[in-house]
């Protein structure tokens, strides 16, 4: 008897609901177009916001990072795994953020798991927006504080909820910048509000869909907001914008001090490689010089958003270049994703629950600085040649 056929069973249960997620391969470097499955494709599924993920500066970055210090880290960082690459990066990083110091992780599904857990305590609570990423879930899991969610950007809910349970010694209130699967921004300002005359509250944002996007040359949703110094940590990514892999967490001293005592995947995972600490740096230097990548992406998606609405598309609530376009149907989105790809050439995938509540399975558009103007039309009139005949607009 084999022990796992009722996994075979889930499996087959996904396909009925639509909910299986055929994963594709690429074969060739993150770009406007790729190579999927043997298939050349224009891309819009890629993080690779400013197109840095195969930046010939980045490339060269992390070349001479290998020739310096060899491929692997050979431990963790808290042993033998610090290089002085990681401690220019952290530096870099801090002065674009605008911080006193931050911390790198090997991503920044790490950093969370790392500081959420590690600086509360029993006693403590958490207060996390019910449509935070994954990642700070399952964060918010490993603590021992109590845990409560405050309803979607909602400060005035979140106002409720402290002054309901307020029998805390500590609490922290926790959000994403931007919410990776609508592209809409939380609104720090109003949640800084609540919080400002309360000394035991902290404030967090995971701004990995805000870096490169967000703020003054991409600086992120505190800068966008004018936030900074009341915002007490940020967590971010360099897989997305950056181009490369990795997270940090930025803030005061005495928290990047303590997570490098206390924050589990800086004690117990390998340190980041030499090639990504080495093109993240070029990456950080890359935004700090100019604002050209993340204007030319801002543009991209005002043209880009506007033919889609146009054609009678409903983009829910994106305030950023993630675009979604609300399908519904989970059955519906995968056979309009499938169509994209195999009748168009377009490589754009279904987002479907568990990422997004049932019902509300939508296309999720990525868009980049590296798009053309030529690749944003051929996307809209591949859109709207699918859209049309599935009934969609």
């Amino acid at each position: 008897m084999d022990k796992v056929n009722f996994l075979a069973e889930w499996l087959d249960n996904l396909r009925e609901q639509g909910l299986f997620n055929h994963i594709r391969t690429m074969g060739s470097p993150q770009g406007a177009w790729l190579d999927v499955n043997g298939k050349r494709c224009l891309n819009f599924c890629s993080n690779n916001y400013l197109g840095l993920g195969n930046d010939a500066r980045l490339r060269q970055a992390a070349i001479e990072a290998i020739n310096q210090f060899g491929v692997g880290p050979g431990a963790v960082r808290s042993i033998a795994g610090t290089n002085t690459l990681h401690h220019r990066l952290e530096t870099k990083l801090a002065a674009f953020k605008g911080v006193e110091a931050t911390v790198l992780f090997q991503s920044g599904w790490c950093a969370n798991q790392a500081v959420i857990p590690a600086i509360t305590r029993e006693g403590d609570a958490l207060f996390s927006d019910e449509f935070n990423h994954a990642s700070i879930i399952d964060g918010c899991r490993l603590s021992n504080a109590r845990r409560y969610r405050y309803a979607h950007c909602d400060a005035d809910d979140l106002r409720r909820q402290l002054d309901a349970n307020a029998s805390f010694e500590r609490a922290l209130v926790i959000t994403d910048g931007v919410f990776s699967m609508d592209g809409d921004i939380a609104p720090l300002d109003k949640l800084a509000d609540v919080i400002r005359d309360r000394p035991n509250v902290l404030l967090m944002v995971d701004d990995a869909h805000g870096e490169g996007v967000l703020g003054q040359g991409g600086r992120g949703a505190a800068n966008h907001f004018g936030l900074h110094g009341e915002v007490d940590i940020e967590v971010g990514t360099l897989s997305k914008a950056f181009g490369v892999v990795g997270g940090y967490v930025a803030g005061r001293q005495p928290l990047i001090d303590y997570l490098k005592q206390r924050g589990r995947p800086f004690l117990f995972s390998s340190a980041e490689t030499p090639a990504d600490v080495g093109a993240a740096i070029e990456a950080v230097d890359i935004l700090a010089q100019s604002t050209e990548l993340v204007e030319r992406l801002w543009q991209n998606a005002t043209t880009f958003q506007a033919r889609m609405r146009a054609l009678g598309f409903d983009l829910g609530r994106t305030q950023t270049p993630i675009t979604p376009v609300m399908i519904g149907d989970e059955k519906t989105a995968q056979e309009f994703s499938r169509r994209l790809f195999d009748d168009e050439g377009v490589f754009a995938m279904a987002i479907t629950y568990p990422s997004v509540p049932r019902g509300t399975a939508r296309i999720r558009v990525m868009l980049s600085a590296i798009h053309t103007p030529h690749d944003l039309e051929t996307g809209v009139q591949a859109f709207e040649r699918i859209g049309r005949s599935l009934g969609v607009i």
